[in-house]
């Protein structure tokens, strides 16, 4: 995969085209708010599902984040994420990034590069994007893509009142 004239693009369309993504590698966990947004924004479109995690460690309590495994892991170890397309792309990533509108994505993908929980945000977490290509030397992605971490915090409480709140009506 190449960057080559795709700098016009947004940083994580140039991503996709030098490597698997986010949007593509991981299993992007969503909230019953996420779904109710997204199905507002696109009716009539199937796009989540529940289905076991392909990686186990999402079944394990994180004691960090004890309330995680708690609100997004279902009885029979389901949990409920975006589906994928064949190539195993989400099923709203597009040429140029994600299709959803940013107040309706969901929140996970709202606060990515940052790495949370339930107490706070822990800082950027460089694991899927290629920084050091995508972003100038001694620039981090969040400036890349023009995120505050005041943004992702808010998200971040958000999230955990959309969880918090999923977990009382169980």
């Amino acid at each position: 995969m190449s960057d080559e004239g795709a700098s016009h693009l947004h940083p994580c369309a140039r991503c996709a085209k030098m490597q698997r993504t986010c949007c593509q590698s991981t299993e992007i966990f969503v909230t019953l708010g996420d779904v109710r947004r997204i199905g507002e924004h696109a009716p009539g479109v199937t796009f989540h599902e529940s289905r076991r995690p392909l990686d186990p460690e999402y079944l394990g309590r994180d004691d960090d984040d004890p309330i995680w495994a708690e609100a997004t892991v279902r009885p029979g170890g389901l949990r409920r994420v975006l589906k994928k397309t064949e190539t195993g792309d989400c099923v709203f990533l597009g040429e140029a990034g994600c299709r959803l509108p940013e107040d309706v994505r969901p929140i996970v993908c709202r606060i990515y590069p940052f790495s949370f929980n339930e107490d706070g945000i822990d800082g950027e977490d460089p694991e899927y994007c290629p920084t050091s290509v995508l972003a100038p030397v001694g620039t981090n992605m969040s400036t890349v893509l023009g995120m505050s971490r005041a943004r992702a915090e808010s998200w971040r409480k958000q999230l955990y009142a959309e969880l918090r709140e999923e977990l009382a009506t169980r």
